[in-house]
């Protein structure tokens, strides 16, 4: 009889950078559950099978409480263990705070930043008692830096890069480990559901999801507490960040996300 193949959970994989995380996986010899908030989720784990890759999708708004329990509850009526999981979804949304609706800014701390610790309280007690598992939280460049114009979405992934590394710490030596992925502005739908058309970041240079994936798996695999995705104009933008002052990271920022400075 052969091994049976991992189980590995992937969130926002119906498109971008969940995508190619899934594919990842798929890739490497695991067998997948797949979540998103849309129904192209379906979509997405029908290209994703293959290769005798089991995939099942799963459509939750993980925005809200149910959303999360129900995904939850999806994995563990599997009835497998979880080898690994990438809590990748997230939203973000540009302009300027005060003109923004109050509900889109708490709809990105909902997703970003509170399901994703309720699911990491889940996943990580799991795999924690097993004394196995891997797990990749999709963190950001945008995280090391004071975001004018998307505040709530660069204090969201400081969040989430805080919370991963600190992970990463409290479970050493435990067979469990906490990778975060930090990626550069990237090609995906983000710019245009966050309202960054117009802005020089929205119309600017962008990496591959592919390649800042294959970047984040291959990280996560080694084990490594962080990965910089992309290019490696992107990596020297997160390094660079690490010793610029915020006033000056900020000011950048503002710069780059200021709708219509793409004009």
């Amino acid at each position: 009889m052969t091994e049976p193949r991992p189980l590995a959970l992937v969130t926002g994989a119906s498109s971008g950078i969940g995508f190619e995380l899934a594919r990842q996986f798929a890739e490497h010899g695991f067998d997948l559950l797949v979540n998103a908030e849309d129904p192209t989720i379906d979509t997405a784990a029908a290209r994703l099978r293959g290769s005798g890759t089991a995939v099942s999708g799963f459509q939750a708004d993980l925005r809200t409480t149910a959303g999360v329990d129900a995904l939850w509850d999806a994995v563990q009526a599997t009835g497998r263990p979880l080898a690994a999981a990438a809590l990748n979804a997230g939203v973000g949304k540009g302009g300027p705070f005060v003109d923004n609706p109050l509900e889109d800014e708490l709809s990105i701390i909902d997703l970003n930043v509170r399901s994703t610790v309720v699911l990491a309280k889940h996943v990580l007690r799991d795999m924690a008692a097993r004394g196995e598992g891997r797990v990749l939280f999709t963190s950001s460049v945008a995280s090391t830096m004071p975001g004018p114009y998307q505040a709530v979405y660069n204090a969201s992934k400081s969040f989430v890069q805080s919370f991963a590394e600190a992970l990463a710490k409290e479970l050493e030596d435990t067979g469990v480990t906490v990778t975060s992925l930090m990626p550069g502005p990237t090609d995906t739908e983000f710019f245009e559901r966050g309202d960054l058309m117009d802005t020089t970041l929205g119309q600017g240079p962008k990496d591959d999801p592919a390649r800042v994936a294959e970047q984040g798996f291959a990280a996560l695999m080694e084990g490594r507490t962080k990965a910089l995705g992309g290019s490696a104009m992107s990596k020297a933008q997160a390094v660079v960040n690490s010793v610029l002052p915020d006033r000056l990271k900020s000011a950048g920022h503002a710069k780059m996300a200021e709708p219509g400075s793409a004009e």
